[in-house]
């Protein structure tokens, strides 16, 4: 027996069923995106290294990236995500560009990971940002934008949950608790962690980072505190536009969203999923992003999703619908060698007519030609043997209702017309 050679670890073949949901999932961006009046695009697949190095965190450059050496000698990377490369894009055509942007894009990314289940090493993920917003509003307009998807791919707010919280209330918090701002970045690490471990554990780790027993149990307090938020000038004005933009109901305060991009500012949020508590999307304000590439500080907002837990989420809330995969309405049946130029022939006057078509590729008995019309979902069979040619007609066949018809050659158009609107 021949050795098939498997596909690289962490990768997905996408037969037509998987890529009709991609083009759903994609679809569906798309409208709820340019219904807020964002404007799609793309960046390279490949950035050099230090791109993502200056402010994506160690981790994810020296752990999750595929990194390469060019010919030149520039380490290179397989893009491990977009907003490096869209702050670039901006600071590099930053007097040209007209603020605030709005963009949104749907694309491939690599990050070298444990593949498990959710989490891929290639994936497609839907990236949307505001660029030059800097209000509250602005930040609770991306969060909308998370509603509005659920809403349209049919999640309802009791299977899915956007959590919001703030870096700078969190930073007051820990200012309070004493903590210095040497020991922010673990500490907001810790509460990162929190979900990820057992409680003890999460306090055993806590003590070995430091952290003395009263300011664990100010930190405690802090977390379990649901209605710190009304504190924040910032926060209040978010949850206040999301009431008026109608869908408050999708949205909580945690306070322990963190997120761990050392890039996030300000607002910081993470949709899950209630059943089971997997994270399916996560993003922020990252007020400093393009003044770190090189451009003039400009401050911005935005998301991330992956089509991986997404699609696993629609497929358990059973909201993902049947899809036809094959595009084609008519099939033209080819009933020997002789008709098969006049096969051809039919099938280019169908398309013509913006009728899809596809035209048996040889000659073959006419029940298998039946059969394989039914399997890849043809509406219609037109067959034209020696009687029908030599009248000058064509036989319809109408798989769905088990009829057929014999029409004039001049009338074929319309006949198939009329019964495609039929099945319609």
């Amino acid at each position: 027996m021949k050795t098939i050679i498997q596909s690289v670890k962490g990768t997905r073949d996408f037969y037509p069923e998987q890529m009709a949901l991609r083009n759903w999932l994609y679809a569906k961006m798309r409208k709820v995106s340019e219904l807020f009046g964002y404007q799609e695009y793309d960046g390279p697949f490949i950035e050099k290294i230090d791109l993502y190095a200056a402010k994506s965190g160690e981790e994810l450059v020296k752990e999750q990236a595929f990194v390469f050496s060019d010919r030149g000698g520039d380490l290179i990377s397989l893009r491990p995500e977009l907003t490096p490369s869209l702050a670039r894009m901006v600071a590099e055509k930053q007097g040209e560009l007209v603020f605030p942007l709005r963009w949104w894009s749907f694309g491939p990314f690599w990050r070298y990971e444990r593949p498990q289940k959710g989490r891929t090493r290639e994936f497609f993920q839907w990236n949307i940002d505001l660029i030059g917003g800097n209000s509250p509003e602005a930040d609770a307009e991306l969060i909308a934008i998370c509603a509005l998807f659920f809403k349209e791919v049919g999640l309802s707010p009791d299977k899915v949950k956007i959590k919001v919280n703030d870096r700078r209330l969190m930073d007051a918090s820990l200012t309070g608790l004493g903590f210095s701002a040497e020991q922010r970045p673990i500490i907001l690490g810790l509460i990162d962690r929190r979900d990820k471990i057992q409680p003890d554990a999460w306090d055993s780790y806590a003590l070995e980072q430091g952290v003395t027993s009263s300011q664990l149990d100010g930190l405690k307090k802090v977390l379990a505190d649901n209605n710190l938020w009304t504190t924040s000038v910032e926060l209040s004005r978010v949850f206040a536009a999301l009431e008026r933009m109608g869908v408050r109901e999708y949205v909580a305060y945690d306070a322990g969203t963190i997120r761990g991009l050392l890039y996030y500012t300000g607002t910081v949020f993470e949709a899950q999923d209630l059943d089971g508590g997997r994270a399916i999307l996560g993003g922020g304000r990252y007020d400093n992003l393009v003044g770190d590439v090189g451009g003039d500080p400009v401050g911005g907002v935005g998301f991330a999703m992956g089509d991986v837990m997404i699609g696993i989420v629609l497929e358990k809330y059973g909201c993902i619908p049947t899809f036809t995969t094959y595009p084609g309405q008519v099939l033209v049946t080819v009933f020997d060698d002789e008709r098969l130029p006049l096969a051809s022939e039919i099938g280019a006057e169908l398309r013509k007519e913006n009728i899809r078509v596809a035209v048996y590729p040889e000659a073959a008995k006419l029940p298998k030609q039946f059969k394989y019309a039914d399997k890849i979902g043809a509406r219609l069979a037109i067959v034209v043997g020696p009687d029908e040619q030599a009248n000058q007609q064509v036989t319809i066949k109408d798989l769905a209702g088990r009829t057929q018809r014999t029409v004039s050659r001049s009338g074929l158009v319309w006949a198939v017309k009329e019964l495609l609107a039929q099945n319609e």
